[in-house]
This record gives C-alpha cells, sequence and structure tokens, in this order.
C-alpha cells in the first residue's frame, strides 16, 4: 500500500508543477527568468525537495533549464530550435486532423465552438488567459483525435510554442487567431480533412510569421508577486 506521506508528497511536486507550467504557458514567467527553489519553496509552501521534483518534470518537457550549481531559468529556444519545434508541430497538428476529421462527432464540434467563446471572451478582458486558452484549443483538437500519444506530444509542443512566442512575437490581434481557429471548426464540420490541414497550415504559418522579431523585455520583474498568482 503506498505510503500516504509519499502521495502527498506527489501531489503537493504536481501542485508546483501545474502553477509553474501554467505560468509559463500564460507568459507570465518569460524565457530567461531564473527561478530559484527558497522563493518558490516559499510561495507554494513546499520543500525544496518537492520544488526540484517540480522543476525537473519541467526540464524534461523542455520548459525549464537546469545547470548545476547555478539553478534553473525558464528555457530560452534558440531561432533553430524554434523553427524545428514550429516544423514539428505542423506535421503532429496535420496528422491530427487528418484523424480528427473522420471520427469527430457534433458534440465535439460543440465543444471546440464553446471553447473559441471562452477564447473570445478572455481576449477582452483577460490576456493571460487568452494566450493559455489559444494553445488549449490545440490540445483540445489532439484530445479529440483518440490518440493519447498524440495529444502528449502535441500538449509538449504547444507549450514549447508559447516560450518561442514570448522571446519573438511582435504584436498582434488576437482577433486573427479565433478568426483562424473558427476556420478550423468549420473545415471538420464538414469532415473535410484536406480543408481542415489547409486551414491548420494558414493559421501556424500566420503564428509562425508572428515570431520574426525579437523584442526586449524586463530582467527585473518580481518573481515573487508572479508567483503568488499562481500558488493558491
Amino acid at each position: 500500500m503506498p505510503n500516504r506521506s509519499s502521495k502527498t508528497a506527489g501531489s503537493r511536486s504536481e501542485s508546483v508543477y501545474s502553477g509553474l507550467r501554467r505560468a509559463i504557458i500564460e507568459q507570465a514567467l518569460m524565457p530567461g527568468d531564473k527561478l530559484t527553489e527558497d522563493v518558490i519553496g516559499e510561495r507554494f509552501g513546499v520543500s525544496r525537495t518537492i520544488v526540484r521534483a517540480a522543476l525537473a518534470k519541467l526540464n524534461a518537457e523542455g520548459l525549464v533549464d537546469l545547470q548545476p550549481n547555478k539553478g534553473a531559468t525558464i528555457a530560452q529556444p534558440s531561432l533553430s530550435e524554434a523553427h524545428d519545434i514550429f516544423e514539428a508541430r505542423m506535421c503532429l497538428e496535420r496528422q491530427v486532423l487528418a484523424r480528427l476529421a473522420e471520427r469527430i462527432t457534433d458534440r465535439d464540434i460543440a465543444m471546440l465552438e464553446q471553447h473559441v467563446a471562452l477564447e473570445a471572451k478572455a481576449n477582452a478582458h483577460d490576456g493571460a488567459a487568452a494566450i493559455r486558452l489559444a494553445g488549449e484549443f490545440h490540445i483540445l483538437l489532439a484530445e479529440l483525435s483518440g490518440n493519447g500519444v498524440l495529444a502528449r506530444y502535441v500538449d509538449e509542443v504547444v507549450s514549447r510554442c508559447s516560450l518561442i512566442l514570448a522571446l519573438y512575437s511582435r504584436p498582434h490581434s488576437s482577433d486573427c487567431s479565433i478568426n483562424e481557429h473558427q476556420q478550423i471548426i468549420e473545415a471538420l464540420r464538414a469532415r473535410d480533412a484536406a480543408r481542415a490541414m489547409k486551414a491548420m497550415d494558414h493559421h501556424l504559418q500566420a503564428v509562425t510569421e508572428r515570431a520574426l522579431l525579437s523584442t526586449t523585455s524586463d530582467r527585473h520583474r518580481d518573481i515573487r508577486s508572479i508567483l503568488d498568482r499562481y500558488a493558491g
């Protein structure tokens, strides 16, 4: 029988992992931000051992870099890595749509439409949530495809794309992404795989083009106050 204390430690580590991951996806934590075990432990109310387990999991997903004697930082993908990640993402998402067009149900379409409605609502009031929801639309597509392995890889690559956009993207209207998502839904409603893949190609190409220009960011932000929003 599993030890209760080990289960508790595992759930606490998962809570820290989930909070940090969400902060990264919502671009509250930016590439290059330093993550100290003491600060994370203080904000989440956990030990450094639990923090290390969460950071190791984020490192395995390519979201955090761990350097001996230097600690953890939010990963900073190079432009070459960014190209490779977007290329892999396009291949994965085309496969998702090829599967999904054959099996999608009216209920699935309704779920996708509800999600896009949430994106539109967040776009007007909550920029961080809008960023997260835009990525989660693609993860939902993968989950609906019925292939758990495919969904896991899409989840990882979408998360890494969030880092790329935080590093290199130029300002754009989120309405573009919402409209592009709606076009994908319409193609799936028609059970038209070729049209859906063409819409996805156009969408991801637009996302890639929005990641052309490097932007500078403030490296003196208060990490403690940022983490407070995700430690609940």
